[in-house]
């Protein structure tokens, strides 16, 4: 492996150390990236393909899941193969275009899942809330300004973010203690004033996990109050059934995000490997975790995926007959 321990002159080229720390256990570390990594393009397919091929599952619920899928592949692309990359053979080698594009698409797409997931949240809202009007309020045309809502607000947040970057020196170590680049590992490294970029990425970060979660819990709420007026216990407990995937999805997505926000924030004497450790949990289990969640959990899903490797393996048998 390639040594970090050095200060590059060369202001166009980052580093990217990996994890501080551990570096002797790169190599076990690129195991569960591998597999989750995997685990990520594989599931978020079988979502897209089954969801695309299965004309019942064309409904809000399973369009936004799609969408979900979509984000959860684009960001495991922009940061798995470099990770990988780093933790088999040290190849931190980074241009400064290429760190702040992936930086710009990595925030980007976490702010355009967060949408997502609020979206969810209002489609389980309607659903149980309003049912009868569910197929007149959650109509295509709506689900579709959802979708282009989300990559719009996610993209215009994050945009200022390269530029103000680009405004700073960088006149020491261009050496990033960190596995990607993270908006600020890399503007700790600048020698010029910081605030601005500071100030805007703690202000990006709270507006959007704080005004979507804060909806997202308005809606949970909203929905128990409904659920508890129903008189039957079936009912009830039909009602919450439907919302159980996307709790635990939001879980999933929400937990590694307040750790690594707050432990970033709050943690200063928190070890720096945990911290990296943390943001890497956030970028690579939701993503993989997803379709796991929501096929087990589905019927429709779970069902239509059974029948394609059954079909498969009824092929199988034939053509060894």
């Amino acid at each position: 492996m390639e040594s970090p321990n050095h200060t590059f002159l060369d202001s166009s080229v980052f580093f990217l150390v990996g994890i501080p720390g551990l570096e002797q256990f790169h190599l076990w570390l690129s195991l569960p990236v591998c597999c989750l990594g995997t685990a990520t393009i594989v599931g978020n397919i079988t979502i897209l393909v089954v969801i695309a091929t299965e004309p019942a599952l064309h409904k809000p619920v399973y369009l936004f899941l799609c969408m979900l899928s979509s984000i959860d592949l684009a960001a495991s692309f922009s940061t798995v193969p470099k990770l990988l990359a780093i933790l088999w053979c040290g190849a931190g080698h980074i241009s400064a275009s290429a760190c702040l594009a992936q930086m710009f698409f990595i925030h980007a797409f976490c702010m355009m899942e967060s949408t997502v997931l609020l979206a969810m949240a209002f489609d389980r809202y309607v659903a149980i809330c309003h049912p009868l009007r569910y197929a007149t309020i959650l109509t295509d045309t709506i689900i579709a300004r959802i979708g282009v809502v989300a990559m719009v607000q996610g993209s215009i947040l994050m945009l200022p973010c390269p530029f103000l970057i680009g405004r700073l020196s960088f006149c020491q170590s261009h050496v990033i203690p960190h596995t990607y680049c993270e908006h600020m590992a890399v503007v700790k490294l600048a020698c010029g004033d910081t605030r601005p970029n500071r100030v805007y990425g703690l202000t990006a970060a709270l507006l959007v996990i704080g005004v979507d979660l804060f909806c997202i819990a308005l809606s949970y709420i909203l929905i128990a109050q409904a659920v508890l007026r129903l008189s039957s216990r079936e009912a009830r407990s039909k009602a919450l059934g439907t919302c159980g995937s996307h709790v635990c999805v939001i879980l999933i997505s929400y937990t590694p995000a307040l750790f690594s926000f707050f432990t970033h924030c709050f943690g200063r004497h928190v070890p720096l490997h945990t911290h990296i450790l943390l943001a890497n949990v956030y970028l690579l289990f939701p993503p993989a975790l997803n379709p796991v969640v929501y096929g087990v959990k589905t019927k429709e899903i779970r069902e239509r995926v059974f029948s394609v490797f059954q079909k498969g393996q009824g092929t199988g048998v034939k053509a060894s007959v």
